[in-house]
């Protein structure tokens, strides 16, 4: 029985996996390829790390697989709200069909770093 939770659980998971590289592969954007990659990629690797330890059934293995997930929980939100961030101030492309930019203004530019914006860029909402 726990091959079998494990089996599903672990289709699952790689099914999550695959969902978080197509979505880094084909989305449009820096910061939806991010949110594609942290999203789906933490909780398919979660499900593989469960996934091994119903199969394995042992303590040990389940403490090592609680703790790695745990460290998944905590840095990969981490990880991305900083890569985001330099990619803003970096000024990375939008996606062509973003109407809205919610962080325009919200940045002391001089603080933070970031050259004057271009004139042809994004100014209002549409």
């Amino acid at each position: 029985m726990s091959e079998t939770i494990g089996a599903l659980l672990l289709i699952a998971g790689a099914f999550f996996v695959l969902v978080a590289a197509l979505g880094v592969l084909r989305l449009p954007d820096v910061f939806m390829r991010m949110h594609a990659g942290t999203k789906a990629g933490t909780l398919g690797a979660g499900l593989v790390l469960v996934a091994a330890a119903f199969v394995f059934g042992e303590l040990g293995v389940a403490v090592k697989s609680v703790v790695v997930f745990v460290f998944l929980l905590l840095t990969a939100p981490v990880a991305a709200h900083v890569l985001g961030r330099a990619a803003y101030y970096d000024r990375a492309e939008l996606w062509d069909r973003t109407h809205h930019d919610d962080l325009r203004g919200r940045y002391d530019e001089v603080r933070h770093g970031r050259p004057d914006p271009a004139p042809d860029e994004l100014e209002s909402d549409h």
